[in-house]
């Protein structure tokens, strides 16, 4: 009841308030979906790890991450415009949970801009649930967005399958989630050589080194990974 009553304020937003941000509800200049104050205080993910986009301070702003020295992930770069907290973290839950197309087409325009100046790959490859997952759920997020950024850069869209309805990642240290991925993902058909991997937000990384090892699997030379938000690693 909750889904479809927010659809409907959602439908009645985009009617009544053309123009509005979708944050403070102020009024927005030419098509953007926000305001310029709004906009600048999103907790952009700056600086972050050009391999894995953890979120990075101090000394070592910039470069490789211990984590990806330790380790270096199947994936060659991560772009994740946004860190999960606040304005962003809010806004991906209201996506997420509870299907909210404005939420989602709001991210879609945050991401695609932060993409502006990135060289589109040759197929986009969204991070799949599990048939069972989504048939509960009702609503997959990423390929949500995926169908649509494709469209708009003019991509074709690679299909994955989830084989294991793996356990919850939450409370697992990195080790504990990489095992638990093993072998979780199968891409369908052959891939071409540079491909982007879609998901709405990135934790460990530790889902997207599995699905980018199915991809290698699956003939890509280059994968790399787009996502909305990242988290700090644990």
């Amino acid at each position: 009841m909750s889904t479809i009553h927010d659809v409907r304020v959602d439908d009645w937003l985009r009617r009544a308030l053309p123009g509005r941000c979708a944050f403070c509800l102020g009024a927005t200049p030419g098509t953007a979906p926000w305001c310029r104050a709004c906009h600048l205080e999103l907790p952009w993910n700056l600086p972050a790890c050009p391999q894995c986009a953890e979120p990075q301070s101090g000394q070592g702003r910039g470069r490789l991450c211990g984590h990806c020295l330790r380790r270096q992930p199947a994936f060659a770069a991560a772009r994740v415009p946004l860190r999960y907290e606040g304005a962003a973290a809010a806004l991906i839950q209201r996506f997420k949970f509870q299907a909210s197309p404005r939420a989602g087409s709001v991210l879609l325009a945050l991401l695609d801009g932060a993409l502006e100046t990135t060289p589109s790959p040759q197929g986009l490859v969204a991070v799949p649930l599990h048939d069972r997952r989504a048939r509960q759920r009702g609503f997959d997020q990423a390929q949500w967005l995926a169908r649509r950024l494709a469209a708009r850069r003019d991509m074709p869209l690679y299909k994955a399958r989830r084989l294991r309805d793996t356990p919850s990642q939450r409370g697992l240290d990195r080790r504990q989630r990489r095992r638990n991925l093993r072998a979780a993902f199968h891409v369908e058909g052959e891939l071409p050589a540079h491909v982007a991997l879609l998901d709405d937000v990135m934790t460990t990384g530790a889902t997207l080194d599995a699905l980018a090892r199915a991809c290698q699997q699956a003939g890509a030379r280059r994968v790399e990974v787009w996502a909305m938000a990242r988290t700090p690693s644990a």
